[in-house]
């Protein structure tokens, strides 16, 4: 009998923080070492455990709504940040997710400086906030091609600056009653970091069962695919498509639970390419090519590092491996390929060819069966899991449809808007 699912909070987030900080080597565990200063900070105040565990969860995901590795890169650039876009986006992302409500004012308000709030301290959320807002500042002012010991007292010079008007004098108390240990800089920029946030954090007993990991992935689904009109509603159609898939092959319930999880996740690795390249309205370039082909490899490098998703890993990262060995980027073969990494390669085709794209419009159904056959022919894909999709087509087709016009409406509703502006 399969064991109960179960993935450590601390380990899954601290996953998907690295996967949003893959952009660049500037942003290379910006929101892990955010967290790290919250931490210790919330530690130095004695504040209650479940107000330092919502403040490092905050910390890990507080640029969450900074969809694209070009708005990454120049939020952590820009000396004023403009909040009407990764503030409110991040905010409306967390609200999604029922038990990280809580994190998402502190996200909102994370670059909200203390002249700007007509309450006091102790008002709900603003501490915080604030301690969010220095971490963070404080991590975007390292020089990272300088020995972090030779930098510190310049660091706590500037930060003590920004004291009254851009942060409260006791948040700033807090950081310098911390910022006088070698240990706390020295792990700060620690390639070990991941571990040690994972191993001695406030987050490292919390444990996720199945239904808590499928809820997180539908969040991190929304990041990866509100980037983009046209790529909003794809992992949720290839979710939808492939659970239809498993129920009809005869996947237990909880199986279809990981393969729609699998679905959710199987783009992680997008969060690495550029908006440029994925908004393309023309052919991509051999060498625009090759940048989109490392999204799998980078989707199995974040989830393997998950414990508790060993199947969803190697479901989610194989759906461009070709059962003749042709695919990418590992080029197994069909000896390699299992039932459910087959399932969603064919859930992604049929996905991608009925969506509209920059490039084209959405497919009829019967040029989506010309090429899912053609593929199936040529040992592409699996054959037998294309017959069950031919065969139960319109049931199938129904189902993502509906699925993709659900999340659409929460897409148009709270998020487009910040998007649109984006591409125009």
């Amino acid at each position: 009998m399969r064991r109960e699912v179960s993935v450590n909070l601390a380990n899954m987030l601290l996953s998907i923080s690295d996967a949003m900080d893959l952009v660049s080597p500037e942003l290379s565990r910006h929101q892990q070492r955010t967290a790290y200063i919250c931490w210790q900070m919330a530690n130095s105040s004695g504040l209650p455990k479940e107000t330092t565990e919502k403040i490092t969860i905050a910390a890990l995901l507080h640029d969450i709504g900074a969809l694209s590795p070009e708005e990454k890169l120049d939020i952590h650039k820009a000396e004023t940040i403009n909040p009407q876009k990764h503030c409110l986006q991040g905010e409306a992302l967390l609200n999604q997710v029922p038990w990280l409500k809580p994190c998402a004012k502190i996200v909102r308000n994370h670059h909200k400086g203390w002249v700007k709030y007509d309450v006091p301290l102790d008002a709900q959320g603003v501490m915080e906030s604030q301690v969010v807002l220095l971490a963070d500042t404080l991590e975007r002012l390292i020089d990272r091609s300088k020995f972090i010991l030779h930098q510190d007292q310049e660091l706590i010079s500037r930060i003590s600056s920004l004291s009254g008007q851009w942060i409260h004098p006791e948040v700033i108390d807090l950081f310098l009653s911390i910022s006088d240990r070698e240990e706390f800089w020295l792990d700060l920029m620690s390639p070990r970091l991941y571990s040690i946030l994972m191993h001695k954090g406030p987050l490292k007993k919390i444990e996720l069962g199945l239904t808590d990991t499928l809820i997180i992935s539908e969040l991190f689904r929304n990041i990866i695919d509100f980037r983009s009109h046209f790529t909003s509603t794809h992992s949720s159609g290839v979710a939808a498509c492939a659970s239809s898939l498993a129920e009809l092959i005869g996947f237990t319930k909880s199986e279809v639970d990981l393969i729609q999880i699998a679905g959710y996740l199987h783009d992680i690795g997008k969060l690495i390419v550029p908006n440029k390249i994925l908004n393309k309205p023309g052919k991509l370039t051999k060498e625009e090519f090759s940048i989109i082909k490392q999204h799998t490899y980078y989707t199995y490098m974040v989830l393997d590092t998950i414990g508790g998703l060993e199947q969803v890993t190697e479901w989610a990262a194989f759906h461009h491996e070709n059962l003749n060995g042709t695919g990418y980027p590992f080029r197994i073969n069909s000896s390699e390929i299992v039932t459910g990494s087959r399932i969603i390669a064919v859930a992604d085709i049929f996905t991608a060819l009925s969506e509209e794209r920059p490039y084209r419009k959405g497919m009829p159904k019967e040029k989506i069966l010309s090429i899912l056959r053609k593929q199936a022919e040529e040992n592409m894909l699996d054959d037998k899991i294309t017959d069950v999709l031919l065969e139960n087509y319109d049931s199938i087709s129904k189902r993502v449809k509906d699925k993709q016009r659900e999340v659409d409406k929460l897409y148009a509703s709270k998020f487009s808007d910040f998007v649109n502006s984006e591409e125009n």
